[in-house]
């Protein structure tokens, strides 16, 4: 514990802040040392604040914590953030001033100019975009749950071939709702062919993704993008139908090659929540599935699978991710362990 830098956790009783925990609990580089929540739960004894839905055991000792305010006074500078956006936006900003570097789930500052919106495999070269913000911290974002499954898939498409038009039909799982979620009256035997600021995310922050930084500032992907999502009865994991337009064309077993051959500088750097694979290709005309394949990789590999040639576009294919883990916590996590691995935080440790 003693070699471990401390962190905090903002919205630590909602379903986010608890996969925080999970997936933080025993990591060998960071140490959950503070815990902050809504009124009504600080004070309290974490193991007394929460509903606990984690399919792990709560640690005791991180049940033992007592529940802060979400004010600027922890002793940990390293904050991850799985609040509510309702709240999430001036609380975050609090920190960040306060010399906090604060690694958020929430989407409010996603698309201000001078915030990173990164998923560490496809954009790592965006981190430099934060010395442009005004405040003694910083705030660094990842993507929507269902965005980040897609650019994991876009990304070495777009390095080797060049990408035009994109169209993406999600059918997503009922844990991307949160805790309770969605009434199971709703859910079982049904389809729901809405999820709300869904599609509009899917089809703007893949642009700033992909896009360019250049004189410190985020010039957005060119891409035409298009999406549907659509709530289905699967317990976590988010299937994705892609169809893909390229600007050079190509065959399909250079786009398997694209696939299969894809890694990044997490796994360079080794990240401990980076998966050996980001991607992994399936042959099986039956694969990904999300029961089968949501947690390979530790849940953070993305599967992809019935890649073709299309009639409309130039290929076709589908993409599973686990939308709690690459799509949530983990992915954040794995931001903060890129953001100490290239020594963004010695100035505040």
């Amino acid at each position: 514990m003693e070699n471990k830098i401390s962190v905090g956790i903002l919205g630590a009783t909602g379903s986010v802040g608890q996969k925080f925990i999970e997936l933080l609990t025993n990591h060998p580089w960071f140490e959950i040392t503070e815990l902050g929540a809504s009124d009504r739960s600080a004070g309290k004894k974490y193991s007394e604040a929460t509903n606990w839905n984690m399919s792990t055991p709560l640690d005791e000792r991180i049940g033992s914590l007592i529940v802060k305010k979400c004010n600027p006074n922890f002793e940990s500078k390293i904050i991850f953030s799985g609040m509510d956006a309702s709240v999430a936006g001036e609380i975050e900003e609090n920190f960040a001033k306060e010399g906090y570097f604060v690694i958020s789930n929430a989407r409010n500052h996603r698309f201000d100019k001078d915030v990173p919106l990164i998923i560490p495999e496809a954009n790592h070269d965006h981190l430099p975009l934060i010395k442009k913000q005004n405040w003694k911290g910083a705030i660094i974002t990842n993507p929507n749950c269902s965005t980040i499954g897609l650019v994991l898939a876009l990304k070495p498409l777009a390095d080797s071939f060049g990408l035009e038009k994109v169209n993406v039909v999600t059918m997503q799982a009922i844990s991307g709702g949160g805790y309770p979620g969605i009434p199971s009256m709703d859910m079982l035997d049904n389809v729901v062919p809405f999820i709300g600021g869904e599609e509009a995310k899917m089809e703007s922050e893949p642009l700033k993704i992909l896009g360019d930084y250049h004189d410190n500032e985020i010039i957005n992907a060119k891409i035409k993008l298009s999406a549907q999502c659509n709530r289905v009865h699967v317990l976590d994991g988010h299937l994705e139908c892609v169809q893909v337009s390229l600007k050079t064309k190509t065959t399909l077993e250079e786009v398997k090659s694209a696939f299969s051959n894809f890694t990044s500088l997490p796994q360079e750097l080794n990240l401990p929540s980076a998966p050996k694979n980001p991607i992994l290709y399936f042959e099986e005309d039956q694969y990904p599935q999300p029961r089968i394949h949501r947690n390979l990789g530790n849940g953070m590999s993305v599967s992809v699978g019935r890649l073709r040639e299309d009639s409309l576009f130039d290929f076709k294919f589908v993409v599973l991710s686990h939308n709690t883990i690459r799509g949530a916590a983990g992915g954040t996590i794995l931001i903060a362990e890129l953001l100490k691995a290239q020594n963004y935080l010695d100035g505040i440790l």
